[in-house]
């Protein structure tokens, strides 16, 4: 299973690119771009042979003042170009069905860059347009944290994030029982055979593997970035992809990226990149930190802001084993759980904590924030403006 995080770092400043090209139109968006956007390569070591691409958008508000955010997708692998044209930029892939032509563009309302400038980050090396002029080696995440370093952090935004895996894939089967995909018989007897661990079962217990394999029975079928949605994506290759599916947007972004039209008005510099990618799982790459909650609590125990948030409907990373880590903390709670609204709808639930971290869910929301881009805009809206959610 692909693990998937998103993260958001606000900046103090970001790294210095000298060779940041301005964007001002994009084919298959009609007229001139009604943003700033800059695009470009920034390099890491000495040498430089690590070739970054970026996306740089300005805010529409007030950039000199507002904040600077770099946004990083997970994978490790995907490309930062998901984010900015599904989840919270100012222009979207148009749904409509492919028919060889170039794939059109539409603005949003929702984008981030309404109050935020933003930098998308094609990283590690491999993903999206980034790469290396030198053979390719093996990278980790604590090799990748070096070079996202580089970007002074002020704060943070996780969402649906993967920070122990082998803590919080258990909650897959609370999480699936409380969703109704599983009876109360097998959630009781998992519980009492597997005694919370589903992931590394011991061999020898013959009876938790029996009832594990018939959670998976019906489970296996479910959409796990959001399982009110289909499972109709073809992953191996996503030109199979029915336009009736929710994931064809997946292969219009694939064709756009690919265009020659596109390469060039974004500078990706020819022979860099062959066929792009919306994540490539082929980077060579060692997962070595086994638990990124000791980071955390450094990070917020040093003063820094944090909102994590998880889309509840999402059973690759349930929310209930984000607040389980959370809960790890010991921090005390601020602010008890309560809805949090969107013209006196309920929109999520929220916690907020001591040193300054708030937990919320998006109801409704998947995996990514592209279930849910005006819910999780606002979210963010309120919380980067240091107002409660």
């Amino acid at each position: 299973m692909a693990l998937k995080v998103l993260l958001l770092l606000i900046l103090v400043f970001s790294h210095h690119a000298d060779s940041g090209s301005i964007v001002k139109f994009l084919p298959g968006f009609e007229g001139p771009l009604p943003f700033e956007l800059e695009t470009g390569y920034i390099g890491i070591g000495e040498e430089e042979n690590l070739q970054l691409f970026y996306y740089f958008i300005k805010s529409e508000k007030n950039p000199k003042e507002d904040p600077l955010l770099l946004w990083l997708n997970g994978g490790p692998g995907c490309s930062s170009l998901e984010g900015l044209l599904f989840e919270n930029g100012p222009v979207a892939v148009k749904v409509e069905v492919y028919n060889g032509s170039l794939v059109s563009l539409v603005s949003t309302p929702y984008s981030w860059t309404q109050m935020a400038n933003i930098i998308y980050l094609d990283q590690p090396i491999g993903a999206g347009f980034s790469y290396s002029r030198t053979p390719l080696g093996k990278t980790s995440d604590t090799n990748e944290a070096k070079m996202i370093h580089e970007f002074l952090q002020k704060g943070y935004v996780l969402g649906n994030p993967v920070t122990y895996p082998e803590f919080e894939e258990n909650y897959r089967i609370p999480f699936s029982h409380g969703m109704s995909l599983i009876s109360d018989e097998l959630h009781e007897s998992l519980k009492i055979n597997c005694k919370g661990n589903y992931g590394n079962v011991d061999p020898r217990n013959t009876k938790c593997l029996k009832l594990v394999d018939e959670y998976h029975k019906c489970t296996d079928k479910i959409n796990t970035q959001h399982i009110l949605l289909p499972d109709c994506d073809d992953k191996r290759n996503p030109k199979n992809t029915s336009p009736d599916c929710y994931y064809y947007l997946y292969y219009l972004i694939e064709c756009w990226a690919n265009n020659e039209r596109v390469r060039e008005a974004l500078h990706v510099k020819k022979g860099t990149k062959g066929h792009w990618q919306r994540c490539n799982w082929t980077i060579p790459y060692d997962h070595d930190i086994i638990s990124s909650v000791p980071y955390h609590m450094n990070i917020s125990l040093s003063g820094y802001r944090s909102l994590v948030y998880s889309g509840d409907h999402d059973i690759t990373m349930p929310f209930l084993g984000t607040q389980a880590w959370i809960k790890s903390l010991n921090y005390s709670i601020i602010d008890d759980w309560r809805p949090w609204k969107i013209k006196d709808q309920i929109a999520g639930y929220t916690r907020t904590y001591s040193n300054k971290m708030t937990f919320a869910t998006i109801k409704g929301g998947g995996h990514t924030a592209e279930y849910k881009p005006n819910e999780t805009f606002i979210m963010f809206q309120r919380w980067i403006s240091g107002h409660p959610l």
